[in-house]
């Protein structure tokens, strides 16, 4: 349905689980309304102010940051960095004006969101994890819908707004099972050798980079290939360490651009359970075994890990044991055929590859109801 002068605000980030699942909605509203003017409202020095031009859409910042779990002198900024950021993002709704206004969790969309909700600008929240962050519950009282991953977030949000959706996942990524030739070619693998693909989310994970890493002998004289994701805090010791293997297919990068290709030449996927990692391995069926952070609120990684492993859908180790136990693991599950072809049979009977459609679906619903 074309909805011309459309104009809408995507407002979060901090981290590629909020960015990417707002650009995947972001790309869906544009594929329903070409017409569609959108603007992201993010924080400074965020991974959001990299990658959302680089998806071709326009980002203002706000300078604003989350409160430090421990004692810490930034901490004592907070109230005026929120502040600031109140009235920045005032400023910005009321020279875009905007028809709806768009949560995705993270620094940002605090101040952008209850701002525009205090404005009367109807406001939608997308929640990414199985346990919602702090930002979300304080905005979802005001929101018009609260589009979620995961059943049962009654607990958390007014039940009458909920829509489980799932959560948004490019395109690219929904179709990357059809690109395995191209994406063995794209990283120069040989197509007789398994491929692992490594991934500790757009920053990076201490304990999965140190069993990586003290394994790489082992991966290699197992006759396996590598995509290692390292984040860029580890990007100088993975370079150095992986220089002997580079003929038997060890592969690491910083952070990976191609992601499609990455998980279309994957056999088994290592991953952190961030909701978006959780989704992106529904979505292309891959066999995994995930390793939950232990740094995130209520150990809601763990949660997202054991929707899968309560299904059959995945192996997890917890972040305390993966130094012992992730090589053995790992390297038994690639050369276990029968057992990736359950692990992806049950995992693709819980993808939403079309969660960014649905959502971007309800905006439109949104605007239609205040025009």
């Amino acid at each position: 349905m074309q909805l011309p002068e459309t104009r809408i605000i995507i407002s979060g980030g901090g981290t590629g689980g909020h960015v990417f699942p707002a650009i995947a909605i972001a790309d869906a509203i544009k594929a329903m309304n070409p017409e569609a003017s959108i603007l992201f409202v993010g924080a400074e020095g965020k991974i959001e102010t990299e990658k959302v031009p680089a998806a071709g859409y326009p980002i203002k910042t706000l300078w604003i940051s989350g409160l430090q779990r421990k004692l810490a002198w930034s901490n004592l900024l907070f109230p005026l960095k929120l502040i600031l950021s109140t009235l920045k993002a005032r400023r910005i709704i009321k020279e875009f004006k905007p028809l709806v206004v768009i949560g995705v969790g993270g620094y940002a969309s605090g101040p952008t969101v209850k701002s525009a909700a205090s404005m009367k600008i109807p406001t939608l929240i997308q929640e990414q994890n199985s346990y919602p962050g702090i930002t979300n519950r304080m905005l979802a009282g005001k929101a018009q819908k609260i589009c979620v991953a995961y059943p049962g977030m009654e607990k958390y949000f007014p039940a009458g707004r909920i829509v489980l959706t799932g959560n948004p996942v490019r395109s690219d990524i929904v179709h990357a099972v059809a690109k395995k030739d191209e994406s063995l070619q794209f990283f120069g693998l040989n197509p007789v050798k398994p491929v692992i693909l490594v991934l500790g989310g757009s920053l990076g994970a201490r304990t999965i980079n140190h069993s990586i890493h003290k394994g790489l002998k082992q991966i290699s004289d197992a006759g396996i290939q590598l995509i290692w994701q390292t984040g860029k805090t580890y990007s100088e010791a993975a370079d150095a360490a992986c220089i002997p293997f580079r003929e038997s297919g060890i592969r690491n990068f910083s952070f990976i651009t191609r992601m499609d290709l990455a998980y279309a030449a994957a056999d088994v996927v290592v991953s952190r359970a961030g909701a978006l990692s959780v989704s992106e391995l529904c979505v292309t069926g891959k066999p995994g075994i995930l390793v939950p952070s232990p740094n995130v609120a209520e150990d809601h990684q763990t949660k997202n890990a054991m929707a899968l492993v309560s299904r059959n859908a995945a192996l997890m180790i917890p972040d305390a044991e993966a130094e012992a136990k992730l090589l053995p693991v790992l390297i038994d599950l690639v050369w276990d055929e029968m057992k990736k072809a359950e692990l992806s049979k049950n995992i693709l009977q819980l993808a939403k590859p079309y969660a960014a459609t649905e959502i971007a679906r309800i905006v439109n619903e949104i605007i239609l109801k205040k025009s």
